[in-house]
């Protein structure tokens, strides 16, 4: 069997509700790795996913699927949680919104259909305030660029000619 030249392809999808101040994390962070230079030699798309993610069946064959979104963990204002579907019981009190819920849900789909992401990872924001309004808290408006850098870090540690090394989730 030959070798073939695969170029990794990795999506990062931002989850939330822009109207809801840190509900809207996923997509403020997708808006700003729009903006942002990427590392490696990879394909890399970037999804505002809004609060429907009813796309990830539409995404096609990605080798690393990297979803942002506020998490209510129960940690400080801006924790940064990693985590994956298979993490995620729906019978705890563990990590869920309903963002997340629609996720897992579709996720399963896509795997009964043969089209689920090589891998499949959850950046959960903790926010600090939900109420009507379109920016984000001023706690996680200093956390988007330590949330970038963890996204860049994990669409780029499974491959070899990556220069940045360490957990940027600290």
């Amino acid at each position: 069997m030959g070798t073939t030249n695969h170029t990794p392809k990795a999506v990062v999808l931002g989850m939330g509700n822009l109207l809801l101040k840190d509900e809207g994390i996923g997509v403020h962070v997708a808006q700003a790795l729009q903006e942002t230079p990427l590392p490696g030699d990879m394909e890399l798309e970037i999804i505002d996913g809004g609060t429907l993610p009813d796309m990830v069946a539409s995404i096609g064959e990605v080798d690393k699927l990297v979803v942002v979104d506020a998490v209510q963990g129960g940690g400080e204002p801006g924790a940064i949680y990693r985590f994956r579907p298979e993490d995620v019981r729906l019978d705890n009190e563990m990590l869920t919104s309903l963002h997340q819920m629609n996720l897992l849900q579709e996720l399963w789909m896509t795997e009964r259909f043969g089209q689920k992401p090589g891998e499949v990872v959850i950046i959960g924001v903790e926010p600090d305030d939900m109420n009507l309004g379109l920016e984000l808290s001023e706690k996680l408006q200093r956390r988007v660029p330590q949330i970038i850098k963890v996204v860049l870090e994990e669409i780029t540690s499974d491959y070899p000619d990556d220069s940045k090394k360490g957990d940027l989730r600290k």
